[in-house]
């Protein structure tokens, strides 16, 4: 996730160089044709490219505010995996009628697991790795055996909960509680999944960069008139800032990409991690994330 710091120049030369050498390549071969054959190529109207360019600042408007819904709902799904990773915790001590400090601390463990697995699923990542000290040896094969482990990590809580409340220990509707809050956990699991497998409509892309290499076309045609050493840095200028919000708005529509404008999960499990081992009184928790970059993971 992207911090309140200054984006470093070379970011952002990375993030579009190959559309700056294309559009630099462009206006060369239009300024050469245009001086060589001047009188083959009509004169091109201002009016023209204009109305092109006002085209494009719709078109990405809406990719933007598309591709921040995307962003800003998946941040909210992961605000409510903080709370019910909290609340869960609260309930099964709350609860719990006989002591059960082993059991819940089984749980609690699972679930700080999960909230770092589930960000490594989503971003494509081996997801047990660093892992195994949360997991018994006998939660770890059981887990192995699953495609989608933060679900099969959720069960294993599940089955748990419901061992207590066998054993006498929890009462039935405490375990009804309890259930729908690893309910609301599976299904903010869900909302992440179907984000991250939904592909944005691709065509908005090729469709823009088109549109946007044609605008840099008709408006090297338009400026023939002007010397090379202005008209280049001018076309560049002008199709960067294009480039770059179109280059925006492709990150944000992918929250779980691994890319500085990422959702920070890793940095928000962490937490999670740190509220549960403090409701736990566990003196051994991590340091909250920090970095000397401009983004968080």
């Amino acid at each position: 996730m992207l911090l309140n710091k200054k984006i470093p120049l070379p970011y952002i030369l990375r993030t579009i160089k190959y559309e700056v050498v294309y559009v630099f390549v462009i206006g060369l071969v239009v300024y050469y044709l245009t001086h060589e054959f001047k009188m083959l190529i009509p004169i091109m109207p201002i009016a023209i490219p204009a109305f092109i360019g006002t085209a494009i600042s719709v078109i990405l408007s809406f990719k933007l505010n598309q591709s921040y819904d995307r962003w800003w709902e998946a941040r909210k799904i992961w605000g409510s995996i903080v709370n019910d990773s909290r609340n869960l915790i609260i309930q099964l001590q709350s609860f719990v009628e006989i002591p059960a400090e082993a059991a819940i601390k089984k749980i609690a463990y699972r679930q700080i697991a999960w909230c770092y697995a589930l960000g490594r699923h989503l971003r494509g990542q081996d997801v047990l790795q660093t892992l195994e000290k949360y997991f018994s040896a006998e939660d770890l094969n059981s887990i192995k055996k699953h495609s989608n482990k933060p679900l099969a990590i959720l069960q294993l809580n599940a089955m748990d909960i419901e061992k207590l409340r066998k054993n006498a220990t929890l009462e039935l509707f405490s375990q009804v509680q309890l259930n729908n809050t690893i309910v609301s956990l599976t299904n903010s699991m869900g909302m992440a999944e179907r984000i991250k497998n939904t592909v944005f409509p691709v065509t908005y892309k090729y469709f823009l960069h088109l549109i946007i290499y044609l605008f840099v076309i008709t408006l090297s045609i338009s400026l023939r008139d002007i010397e090379s050493y202005f008209e280049i840095p001018l076309l560049l200028v002008i199709s960067m800032a294009f480039f770059l919000l179109e280059k925006t708005a492709s990150h944000l529509q992918d929250p779980f990409n691994d890319m500085p404008t990422d959702i920070s999960v890793t940095s928000i499990a962490t937490t999670i991690e740190i509220n549960i081992m403090d409701l736990l009184n566990e003196d051994q928790k991590p340091e909250p994330l920090k970095t000397d970059n401009f983004y968080l993971m």
